[in-house]
């Protein structure tokens, strides 16, 4: 009973919207699986997945390699600076996507301030594309999914025995084999938790790539709404909801399956 408002709540405003995505893309006018056959068949559909997962995959492992040192460093603070720090690591979650998005426009545009200063530092000769391209959607899902990379890669470390540190440094091993030795295998469940995480969010970002990424650089959640808004395609947009919808399934279900996966939510929680 306690739980029964809650329950109600998900299934009107989640589970009623979803199967209505799902009805929408096999009725029109009738049971039909157009919209399916036609995704099978669009070069579009292949091209905008292609660069989907492009874009993707180069964000989150760029996140992965950022992030890890990162983790790394607040793992080893006493808990009193820790805080502090992730503090500061939680900071993009105080402001709107919609709001980071233009901030990076006016720090990375033409006129902004990084081409500002690169063009002071070169007499007025340097100025880089930095948005409305790849690049610019690539560093808008980072500064996103920068957190939950950290906060994942983290739990896994805090989980760790101090003391397997220091054994294998009496045994006299160096700083370097005990990271390649124990830590680095000891946090993969936090890694993979991570990536797995990041790349689910990514496929199904919309607002960054739409302000900060380029005409060739189309996501699938943009596509969605170019059959809504342009073509008016309902059922062909709701089929490609569907596809992405099964897509992230299966890697969260691949997520519920990463040894250690509950502790790896438990820190982001």
């Amino acid at each position: 009973m306690l739980i029964a408002p809650l329950f109600v709540l998900l299934l009107v405003f989640f589970v009623y919207p979803l199967l209505l995505t799902v009805w929408q893309s096999v009725y029109e006018n009738g049971f039909t699986t157009r919209p399916y056959e036609e995704l099978l068949t669009s070069t579009l559909f292949a091209k905008v997945l292609r660069t989907t997962f492009d874009i993707s995959f180069t964000a989150t492992m760029v996140s992965l390699f950022v992030g890890y040192p990162v983790a790394l460093h607040l793992s080893r603070q006493p808990p009193g600076r820790r805080v502090f720090y992730l503090m500061l690591v939680m900071l993009p979650f105080w402001t709107s996507i919609l709001v980071k998005s233009f901030a990076l426009t006016v720090l990375l545009g033409h006129a902004g301030i990084v081409n500002q200063i690169l063009g002071y530092l070169s007499g007025d000769t340097l100025h880089v594309t930095m948005v409305f391209n790849r690049f610019g959607a690539i560093v808008g899902m980072i500064n996103y999914l920068l957190p939950f990379m950290i906060l994942s890669i983290l739990g896994s470390l805090l989980a760790q025995d101090p003391n397997l540190a220091r054994a294998a440094q009496v045994m006299g091993a160096g700083a370097f084999r005990i990271f390649r030795k124990i830590t680095l295998p000891l946090s993969m469940p936090g890694v993979i938790g991570g990536v797995i995480i990041n790349f689910t969010l990514s496929i199904g970002m919309y607002i960054t790539p739409a302000l900060l990424g380029g005409r060739k650089d189309m996501m699938v959640a943009n596509l969605v709404d170019f059959y809504t808004r342009q073509t008016l395609d309902w059922p062909l947009a709701a089929a490609i909801a569907v596809v992405l919808l099964v897509i992230s399934g299966v890697l969260v279900a691949l997520l519920g399956r990463v040894r250690g996966g509950s502790g790896t939510m438990g820190a982001m929680a």
